[in-house]
C-alpha cells in the first residue's frame, strides 16, 4: 500500500480514472465521495486546516501512476465538502479552502451539550 509521509494512502489513488473527472453520474457521485473521504482523513491526520487550490497539496498529484488532478476536479470535490458542511470558502474567487474536520453545526451541538452538563450537575458543597 502506497502511503504519503505517514498516511496510508486509500487503493483507489492508485486508479488512474479517479484523478479524471469521470462523465457518468453514478461513477463520479462515488468518485466525490472517495475523494472527499480522503481529503478529510488525511487533513485530520497532518492537522492541515486550508488548501489553496493554486497551490501544490500533497494528494492531488499522484507520481507513482503520472496522474494529478484537474484545476477542475479539485474545486469539484472540495464544492462537495462545502455543500455538506464540512468545508468553508474563504475567498469570492474559490482559491483557497478552510477544511472543517466537524461540522459547525456538531461543533455548536457539542458546546450546547457540554453546557446543559455543566449547569445540570449538581454544585460541591
Amino acid at each position: 500500500m502506497q502511503k504519503l509521509g505517514d498516511f496510508k494512502l486509500p487503493h483507489f489513488f492508485n486508479y488512474p480514472p479517479y484523478f479524471t473527472l469521470q462523465p457518468v453520474k453514478d461513477t463520479r457521485e462515488k468518485q466525490i465521495q472517495l475523494w472527499k473521504e480522503l481529503v478529510l482523513d488525511f487533513c485530520r491526520a497532518q492537522n492541515i486546516f486550508i488548501i489553496e487550490l493554486e497551490n501544490d497539496f500533497p494528494l492531488f498529484p499522484n507520481p507513482v501512476i503520472e496522474r494529478s488532478l484537474s484545476h477542475e476536479a479539485r474545486e469539484v470535490f472540495l464544492s462537495s465538502l462545502v455543500s455538506e458542511g464540512r468545508a468553508e470558502w474563504m475567498d469570492k474567487g474559490h482559491r483557497k479552502c478552510l477544511i472543517l474536520w466537524h461540522r459547525i453545526q456538531d461543533w455548536a451541538d457539542s458546546i450546547f451539550g457540554f453546557g446543559i452538563l455543566f449547569t445540570a450537575s449538581p454544585k460541591p458543597g
